[in-house]
C-alpha cells in the first residue's frame, strides 16, 4: 500500500481558514493528544520530503504518536499556504524552503541533496539543546535515512519507513532496466539504509519481501498498512445504500481518484470507458487529483474518442470531501498499467471504496492478490481495457452480485483498519524504546493475555 499511490489523498488542499495557526493544523491533523500514554514524554525527530498535513502517511503516524503522548519534532517540505514554522500541542514543525515537483533525475537529485544537507544540520541543532529517543525517517529517499547518523551517535533509535521501493519506482517513472547501472546503485544505497536503521516498516507484505530478499533480514522488518484512517472513512454497509434497479436514466458513475501519472493507467479507463458508453449512455467517468500533464493527455484522448462530454475532471479533494464523492459513486476503478512498481502495490484506494461500500474493479497484481481473492474484488488485467471495461459493465447489470463480492472484500478491509495498524505501529515504537525493565514486563504482558 503505497504512499505515492498515494496518493490516494487526491492532491489534499487545506481549505482557506483564518489566521490561527492551530486550526491549521487541526484542520488537517491531530485534533487529541493525550497525555501519561505509553509515549508519554518520548521525544521523536521525523523527517519526509513532502509537506505537512497533505501527505497521509506521515500525517497518520504523527496522529498516532502524539496521541500517545510524545513530543514530535517534524521536518518536512514548504507549503505555499502554511507558514515556515509552526506549533501545536506536542508538535513542532519546520517547513524547509523547497518545493517538491516532479521533474528529471537532476532535479530529484538537488531537491533530495538540499534537504537532507538542511535537516541534518537541524537535527543536530535539535539533538544538543533537546535530544531524541527516536528519529523516524519517510522515504524517498531511502537516504534520507542519513540525517538520523549524529542523533544515533547521541543514543537515538532510527526507524525507516519504507513507503515505496526506489529501484521498482525508478524503472517505472524513467524507464530504467533492472541492470542498469543507476538501478543497481540505487539497490546498493538502498541496502546501506537499511543497515543504518534499526527498524524498517514498510507497507505490505510484496515489499517485505522483496526488502527481506535483497537489502536486510525478514526479522527487522515491520510491516504497517496504509489504510484510511475510520474517523475520516467510517465504515458503511455495501447495502446501506438504496438499491436502484438497472437504468440508463440517471448517471452510472466511475470514480477515480489519486496521483494523475502515466503508470495509474487512467488512459486504460478512458479508453475502457469508450467501451462501456456503448452498452451503458449513461456511464460517466469522474477523476480527482491534482493536475498534471498527463492529465492533459488525457482529456484530449477522451475529447479523440468522441466521449468528452462523459469523462469529468472535478479537481482535487481533501481526503474528508472524497468520502462524499466515492459515496455518490457507483463503482471505483483502479486501472494500473502492469510495471515494476503497479505489480507490488497495494493501493490504499481499495480499502477506501471497500469502507465505503463501493465495489472496486482493480488489476490482477501481486500486492492486491496477496490480500483479495477473485470473488472480494473485480479483476481485470493490468493495462487491458477491454478486460476493465467488461467487469464494469459487469457491476452495472448484476447490482446483487456486487453487493455480495463487495462484502466479501470489506472482510478484508476489517482485518486491515487503521485501528490495527495504528496499534502494530504503536506497539513496534513502544517496544523499541521501552528499557530492558520495561521490555521484559511487555513481554509479560503479551504472554498473559494470549
Amino acid at each position: 500500500m503505497s504512499t505515492e499511490d498515494s496518493t490516494s489523498i487526491a492532491g489534499c488542499i487545506p481549505p482557506e481558514i483564518g489566521d490561527d495557526r492551530d486550526a491549521r493544523l487541526t484542520n488537517c491533523g491531530p485534533s487529541i493528544v493525550k497525555t501519561g500514554s505509553s509515549l508519554a514524554g518520548k521525544r521523536i525527530g521525523m523527517a519526509v520530503i513532502s509537506s505537512y498535513p497533505h501527505d497521509p502517511r506521515p500525517r497518520r503516524a504523527i496522529e498516532a504518536f502524539l496521541n500517545e503522548g510524545a513530543q514530535i519534532d517534524l521536518i518536512c517540505m514548504a507549503h505555499e499556504r502554511l507558514p515556515s514554522r509552526e506549533h501545536a500541542p506536542g508538535l513542532e514543525i519546520f517547513r524547509l524552503p523547497l518545493k517538491h515537483r516532479r521533474r528529471g533525475k537532476l532535479a530529484y537529485a538537488y531537491e533530495y541533496s538540499a534537504f537532507i544537507l538542511m535537516s541534518t544540520v537541524l537535527f543536530l541543532w535539535r539533538s544538543v539543546i533537546k535530544g531524541y529517543e527516536l528519529i523516524y525517517v519517510h522515504n524517498m529517499p531511502d537516504v534520507l535515512v542519513f540525517v538520523a547518523l549524529l542523533p544515533k551517535v547521541f543514543g537515538a533509535k532510527v526507524i525507516l519507513d519504507q513507503h515505496d521501493p526506489m529501484p521498482e519506482l525508478m524503472m517505472t517513472i524513467f524507464g530504467s532496466k533492472e541492470e542498469s547501472l543507476a538501478v543497481r546503485i540505487i539497490r546498493k544505497l538502498e541496502k546501506l539504509s537499511f543497515a543504518c536503521a534499526d527498524l524498517v516498516i514498510t507497507v505490505n507484505i510484496a515489499c517485505k519481501r522483496i526488502f527481506a530478499a535483497r537489502s536486510c533480514r525478514a526479522g527487522k522488518i515491520r510491516v504497517v498498512m496504509n489504510s484510511p484512517d475510520s474517523a475520516i472513512f467510517p465504515y458503511r454497509s455495501a447495502r446501506s445504500y438504496a438499491s436502484q434497479p438497472v437504468k440508463f436514466s440517471k448517471p452510472f458513475v466511475i470514480m477515480y481518484h489519486g496521483s494523475l501519472v502515466k503508470r495509474n493507467g487512467l488512459e486504460v479507463a478512458v479508453e475502457a470507458m469508450a467501451r462501456v458508453r456503448r452498452e451503458i449512455p449513461s456511464a460517466e467517468l469522474w477523476i480527482y487529483g491534482p493536475q498534471s500533464n498527463y492529465l492533459s493527455d488525457v482529456l484530449r484522448s477522451a475529447h479523440q474518442q468522441g466521449i468528452q462530454n462523459a469523462v469529468r475532471y472535478l479537481g482535487p479533494k481533501t481526503l474528508e470531501e472524497l468520502v462524499t464523492e466515492i459515496e455518490n459513486c457507483d463503482v471505483g476503478v483502479i486501472p494500473n498499467y502492469r510495471n515494476a512498481f503497479t505489480e507490488i502495490n497495494t493501493p490504499t484506494r481499495v480499502f477506501e471504496y471497500l469502507a465505503l461500500g463501493k465495489p472496486v474493479v482493480a488489476p490482477r497484481t501481486a500486492g492486491i492478490l496477496d490480500y483479495f481473492t477473485s470473488d472480494s474484488l473485480f479483476f481485470f488485467e493490468a493495462g487491458n481495457a477491454q478486460e476493465l471495461a467488461g467487469q464494469i459493465s459487469y457491476v452495472f447489470s448484476n447490482p446483487d452480485r456486487a453487493i455480495e463480492v463487495v462484502e466479501r472484500g470489506q472482510q478484508v478491509y476489517l482485518s486491515h483498519t487503521w485501528e490495527q495498524e495504528r496499534e502494530m505501529l504503536v506497539r513496534t515504537v513502544r517496544e523499541m524504546l521501552a528499557s530492558p525493565r520495561q521490555t521484559a514486563a511487555l513481554s509479560h504482558s503479551s504472554s498473559t493475555s494470549v
